[in-house]
């Protein structure tokens, strides 16, 4: 069993520095030449190009991400060097500059300042009346998309709550497939390689002492393992990983957890699963409660529950995918789906500089450490991050699932968390990756233009749990929708 320590399952490692944070800088006072620069762009050596928006030219706007921390930046414009009056600004070693606070904890980030600097609120006015004049799209000033009344948003969400309510998840049950279940005591290095080489994230766990199904093991759980390991040696072995059963991992997570009674005993998790019968906007709810994006449908025939049957996993994905399909010829009955997913309020989208109480979005270079990676996919409770290059384009995402890469040739036996790279982790799993589940699926991009409608299609597509939005052309990150957020959206 592992040792309890508490805060290992949650403490993040690696340095604080290979957390990136896109933020949108914006200088909306003019000019003909703008440029940004900053203590973060190569302590003020680098000057950063900004681009007028589309439609406003007197409005420029550039991305970078920053690490966390305190920073300060100004503008060139025209060359000469400006600050922005309406925003927290300070005097310092180069003049006044404008200055922003990003927290070190990268799943609260909160762009706050400290009670000396001051502040105004035109530009946060400025910045939402041109986003209510023009949209950004692939380099064409398109016509203004007429906004969904708040009549529209509620019209189409009832839709979509009648539809849900009416149909069962013995619908989402394929005409033919398989489901893979695990016996609670097989070691772990097994499950790690079944989970591979069947191509699936996860699978229900079956207690045959008890008859029943128990749980689900899933890609997490293989992170926290890996994660726990590296914390009591300086490699992992596969002899740790063959004297580990799945029942002793999952007593041992609640002991790291801290889910235990007033006697030292793992307090036993509930088992969320649903039927055949249950109404789909049911399971829905039960899924974004539990903060989880499947669950088992198990059928007994007997009124005491016993032997149980296995009959499908349901999913935010198959579900979205019956909603799509449904709707698909009736989209005027559903007026938020022609509507771009830049203009409505779901995901966790690059926030400008002068907006609080925001999440902004952390991403990682390819030559960040895989523990890096790991830590952040625990602690910001997230299925995948953006990982981009030295110019912030997306080049590829790291998922929870591509962990599953390391049981090809047992890599997860030979190697260092600290020392491999996310770039040698993906390469490693080029080709591990399922035919049920490529890769080219997961890593999937949007434009802020983008209507719901097509988003939804491309969420609804087996293994893309989240879509990243980049800006057309530079595939900078913009912001990302995943399925959750769909369905917190569809249902208010």
């Amino acid at each position: 069993m592992f040792a309890t320590n508490m805060d290992s399952a949650r403490d993040v490692g690696g340095a604080p520095s290979t957390v990136l944070i896109p933020m949108r800088f914006v200088w909306p006072y003019g000019g003909r030449s703008v440029f940004l620069s900053g203590s973060f762009a190569r302590r003020w050596s680098e000057l950063i190009p900004m681009t007028p928006v589309e439609g406003c030219p007197t409005v420029f706007q550039a991305i970078y991400s920053v690490t966390p921390g305190y920073h300060q930046y100004k503008f060139f414009v025209d060359g000469e060097w400006r600050h922005d009056e309406h925003q927290p600004y300070v005097s310092g070693e180069y003049g006044l500059v404008n200055t922003v606070l990003l927290a070190t904890d990268p799943n609260f980030f909160h762009p706050n300042v400290t009670p000396e600097i001051t502040s105004g609120s035109n530009m946060e006015e400025d910045t939402e009346a041109f986003r209510r004049l023009v949209r950004i799209t692939d380099g064409n000033l398109t016509d203004v998309v007429p906004r969904i009344t708040e009549g529209d948003l509620q019209g189409s969400r009832h839709r979509i709550s009648v539809f849900l309510s009416a149909h069962t998840t013995y619908e989402l049950l394929p005409e033919s497939g398989k489901v893979v279940a695990l016996d609670v005591d097989l070691p772990v290095k097994q499950a790690f390689h079944i989970l591979h080489e069947q191509g699936i994230p996860l699978a229900p766990l079956w207690d045959f002492s008890k008859g029943q199904f128990v749980g689900v093991l899933t890609a997490s759980d293989f992170i926290l393992i890996l994660r726990e390991l590296g914390n009591h040696g300086s490699n992992l072995t596969e002899e740790e990983l063959e004297t580990h059963t799945i029942a002793a991992w999952k007593e041992g997570k609640a002991y790291l957890n801290g889910q235990i009674d007033g006697h030292g005993r793992a307090l036993p998790r509930r088992f969320i699963h649903a039927g055949p019968y249950d109404n789909m906007k049911d399971v829905v709810l039960k899924l974004l409660q539990n903060e989880v994006a499947t669950v088992p449908i198990i059928h007994s025939s007997s009124e005491d529950g016993t032997f149980p049957q296995l009959l499908h996993l349901a999913s935010l994905s198959g579900i979205l995918k019956c909603i799509c399909r449904y709707f698909r010829h009736s989209s005027s009955s559903l007026p938020i789906l022609q509507a771009p997913i830049g203009e409505l309020h779901v995901g966790t989208w690059v926030p400008e500089i002068g907006e609080s109480n925001c999440r902004p979005l952390a991403m990682l270079r390819p030559s960040a450490s895989l523990s890096a990676a790991l830590n952040l996919l625990v602690q910001a409770q997230v299925s995948s991050i953006p990982i981009v290059d030295d110019n912030d384009s997306l080049v590829d995402i790291y998922c929870r699932s591509d962990i599953t890469a390391l049981a090809k040739d047992r890599a997860y036996a030979h190697i260092n968390l600290n020392e491999m790279t996310i770039h040698q982790a993906l390469q490693l799993g080029q080709d591990s990756y399922s035919p049920f589940e490529p890769r080219s699926q997961r890593c999937q991009m949007c434009l802020r233009s983008d209507s719901l409608h097509k988003v939804m299609e491309r969420l609804a597509n087996p293994g893309v749990r989240r879509l990243v939005i980049v800006e057309a052309g530079s595939k900078r990150v913009e912001g990302i929708v995943s399925l959750s957020d769909i369905f917190k959206f569809l249902l208010g």
